[in-house]
Parts: structure tokens; sequence; C-alpha cells
């Protein structure tokens, strides 16, 4: 990695993407504090690969639908690991299927509150804490903290589905793109947008494989590909307030009813 970042939090870090993140951050030389929830034993597990790499591990439980367990994260993690925190990536989501017939205040609101307001009352709060930028060899400006999220390839394909969670993740990429223009140029930000990567919890491996070859790869991401952009965006001092879609190029697929069947 091409900065020298000491210190991250990775909410949802108990399981799936956020595991395997938090496990290349203390490969690459970062301590970790691991949010979970409800996964105790995969936070514990992580926790143990993160110590197995050298790095210090923090284990820290709190439910991102409670403003209170939100407003206390990065400074628990920080007491835990030492300030300031270089890189907090909110990863943590509830992903929840609604449309326009089946959407309630309840499915709404845990949306909302999981996948925007969470992420957006963390970065307040690391912002508060952030470390100034250095100054390069040439006296430019060389950000040394880097807010991460991660969204969505739906961003750029959308569908009526899951209609709370996508708008929820829509706000929050406008919210990457805004703090990018007021952190600069001490904070950069970056988001990716991962296509099917993991077999999702309600998907069956037949419509999981079906997912993955209906990209126009003919294949969707693999985990590397989600470290190898999460180690572009830490390391690319020039980029910020972006997301990257790795998804097999699923949000560029043409295939759909109208045109199937029919000559180019």
């Amino acid at each position: 990695m091409a900065l020298s970042f000491r210190r991250a939090l990775v909410t949802g870090a108990g399981r799936r993407l956020g595991q395997a993140m938090a496990l290349a951050l203390a490969e690459d030389g970062l301590d970790v504090a691991i949010h979970y929830n409800g996964s105790r034993e995969g936070a514990e597990a992580t926790a143990r690969g993160v110590e197995g790499h050298g790095r210090k591990a923090a284990l820290l439980t709190a439910d991102l639908l409670d403003e209170n367990a939100v407003a206390a994260l990065i400074p628990r993690a920080a007491e835990a690991l030492g300030v300031p925190l270089d890189v907090p990536i909110n990863n943590a989501s509830i992903f929840e299927p609604d449309d326009i017939a089946t959407m309630t205040r309840t499915s709404w609101d845990r949306a909302i509150e999981s996948n925007l307001r969470a992420p957006v009352r963390l970065t307040q709060a690391f912002a508060e804490q952030a470390p100034k930028a250095e100054t390069d060899q040439n006296g430019e400006p060389v950000a040394r903290a880097v807010v991460l999220h991660m969204l969505d390839q739906r961003l750029h394909a959308p569908t009526p589905f899951f209609q709370s969670y996508t708008v929820a993740k829509a706000g929050l990429h406008m919210h990457l793109r805004t703090m990018a223009q007021a952190l600069a140029p001490h904070v950069r930000t970056g988001a990716i947008g991962p296509g099917p990567t993991l077999q999702g919890d309600r998907q069956s491996a037949a419509h999981f494989a079906r997912q993955r070859q209906g990209c126009i790869l003919g294949r969707g991401a693999d985990v590397e590909d989600i470290l190898a952009a999460l180690r572009f965006i830490l390391g690319c001092k020039a980029f910020t307030g972006q997301m990257l879609a790795i998804d097999g190029g699923q949000h560029l697929a043409w295939a759909t009813p109208d045109v199937v069947g029919t000559e180019p």
C-alpha cells in the first residue's frame, strides 16, 4: 500500500466482505476495530485473523439502528486502537426486499438508518479526529485519511426492487461526493459497488450462478477483486469522491426483455 495508514474501523466485520476487508487491512499493516452486531463468533474469528498478522484487534458491538450507539463507535474505536483513526469502512448493511407496493415505514427506516444515517454519522465523528494532510516532496498535500463506503452497482442500474435500500445507497453516494468536497484536502472518500460476489443469504446456488453468468463478462466479482479495489482506493493519492463498480459489468447488461431476440 502506497500510504502509511495505521488504524481502521470496519463495520459488519464479522462475516462476508467486511471480514475479508478487515483481514486484508491487517495484512497490509493496520490495526483494526472490528464492529459487529449479531455475528459475534465471526467477529472473534476476524480478530484472531487480525492478530495472526501481528496487528491489534478491537471488538466493538453496536446496533447501527441506535443513534447513540452509532455516535459512540468512532470514539470507542479510537480509544481501543489509539488516535487518530485513518480509515473507516462503512460496510454493515440491512439488505431487505421491498417495492412500491410492500414498502412500509419500518422497511424504510431500517434501510435508511443502517445504509445512510449510520454511515453519515460515523463520517461526522471520524472527521472530528481525522489526521491532517501531509506535504509531499513537491509541496503538495497528501490526504492521510480515507472514508470508504460499500455501495452497490444498482446505483448505475436501478431496479424497482429493494426500493428503500436503493434509495438509501443513492443518498450515501451523494454524501460521498459532497464530503469529498467538504473534507479535502485532508480526507479522501471512495466507494466500492459490488455486483454478485458472494451468494446471498436468501439466494439459491442456482440463482446466484445465473446472476453471475448474466453479467456481460460472464462472471461476477470474486472477493479478491473487491480487495484489489480497496487497496487501489487507499493507495491512489488522487482518488476521491467516486465509486468503483466491481461487478463483472453487471451494470452494463443490455439483454433486457425489450431487446432480447432482436438484431443489433
